[in-house]
């Protein structure tokens, strides 16, 4: 570059000419990351035939799936084709928003569930079961709820230890999805789980919930990784595949890799314009 060119820049002086000499640097090299991913076929290849689902996931190339409840599915059926195929099944929901962990009148029948999920988890080799709060109770605190979530979760955690089978805790998000809800953000489901203090009572840690209750997705998973026992993830606005709203997922997961977080993460996820395009997406966020 001449002077005239500098001039009409109105770059003239010797370190203005230093910068632009100065040559490009380098992009730092990208690699594909070693995140594993579970396709949640409640929401991937829906208007299927629940098993055309795993095996779709398996032809798409994954090793993994996860689901929502396990009543009302042929479950021997689904032990002997995840068997054939070699999928493995990542997590399941054990119990769900209702009747409320959160009201200790449900504990015994929360106990009883948690007995027969691990029965149904042995079946299908599965090893962790969500199992979910519940919606507030009228005349109870938030602190009350959470105490009593506790104290169900105690209950239940010497049966997820016989059964050597994980029971998450699954925080959501009363903003966009689960008004309501009585247990949303990590620090509180960091303390409910740091207070059962059971290796087998840890966090479904959803990036997508925490994303919008929260933000600051990195920070606060190293704040709380002692109790992460599973990751879901969706982006945010719309709870599509990565690449389709405002999280920056490569980064994310990478701090997850580098915290040292080797499970399956839950594409829990509603592809945005069909699932082909959503496998390459989920491959782009896996690339550091």
């Amino acid at each position: 570059m001449n002077r005239r060119e500098l001039l009409a820049l109105g770059l003239t002086s010797p370190l203005a000419a230093k910068v632009v000499a100065s040559p490009t640097p380098k992009r730092p090299t990208t690699y594909r990351g070693d995140t594993k991913f579970a396709v949640n076929v409640e929401m991937w290849w829906n208007k299927l035939p629940f098993l055309e689902r795993v095996r779709k996931t398996k032809e798409a190339g994954f090793s993994a799936i996860e689901f929502w409840p396990y009543q009302g599915k042929d479950l021997e059926a689904l032990a002997a084709l995840t068997q054939e195929l070699g999928i493995e099944i990542a997590q399941f929901t054990a119990w769900g928003f209702r009747p409320g962990l959160n009201d200790p009148k449900n504990h015994d029948t929360f106990v009883a569930r948690i007995e027969e999920s691990c029965l149904v988890a042995k079946k299908l080799r599965c090893r962790a079961m969500t199992v979910v709060g519940g919606d507030d109770q009228p005349g109870m605190t938030q602190a009350e709820m959470h105490q009593n979530i506790i104290a169900g979760l105690k209950r239940a955690a010497p049966i997820a230890a016989r059964h050597e089978v994980m029971l998450i805790l699954e925080p959501m998000n009363i903003r966009v999805d689960h008004k309501g809800h009585c247990l949303y953000g990590s620090a509180p489901a960091v303390a409910i789980c740091r207070a059962v203090d059971s290796p087998w009572v840890k966090i479904n840690w959803d990036l997508y919930h925490m994303q919008i209750s929260e933000g600051d997705l990195c920070g606060r998973l190293k704040e709380g990784f002692d109790q992460v026992g599973y990751v879901q993830l969706a982006d945010h606005p719309g709870r599509h595949e990565p690449g389709t709203g405002e999280i920056h997922y490569p980064r994310v997961l990478r701090e997850l890799s580098n915290l040292g977080y080797r499970g399956y993460v839950g594409l829990e996820c509603s592809p945005m314009e069909g699932e082909d395009a959503a496998i390459q997406r989920v491959s782009a966020a896996n690339r550091w």
